[in-house]
């Protein structure tokens, strides 16, 4: 099993930043993605950007590409969300998740989700 403590999100100015953290323990992370999906109000979930802690690659939703930066601290079991030049469309429920890692060159689904930790609220608004 796999558990996911998400921390961070909050409220910011459109242009700010803000940082997204999620502690991952548990079994074998060559198996998995970790990292964030959003959804806003009205809105099916999405994903937004993941990494493969073991192998480094990544992925980004084309919406954040260049403000987003997604890293992760194996010594701490953290995979960071680093959101720069936030934009008022950014704001929704971010959720941590481990993903199926086969989901790179793929779908990034819901479906895919194999654990979910809570929702953290990003709330971008002057």
């Amino acid at each position: 099993d796999v558990q996911l403590q998400a921390s961070g999100g909050g409220l910011v100015q459109p242009g700010g930043s803000l940082r997204l953290s999620c502690v991952a323990s548990g079994s074998d992370f060559d198996y998995y993605a970790i990292g964030w999906f959003r959804q806003a109000p009205g809105k099916e979930r999405e994903g937004v950007s993941f990494i493969s802690p073991t192998k480094g690659r990544t992925y980004y939703i084309d919406s954040v590409k260049g403000r987003f930066t997604i890293s992760s601290d194996n010594a701490k079991n953290t995979v960071n969300l680093q959101m720069n030049s936030l934009k008022p469309e950014d704001t929704a429920d971010y959720y941590c998740a481990a993903v199926d890692i086969a989901s790179f060159g793929s779908k990034w689904a819901t479906t895919r989700v194999f654990y979910w930790g809570k929702g953290t609220q990003v709330t971008v608004s002057s």
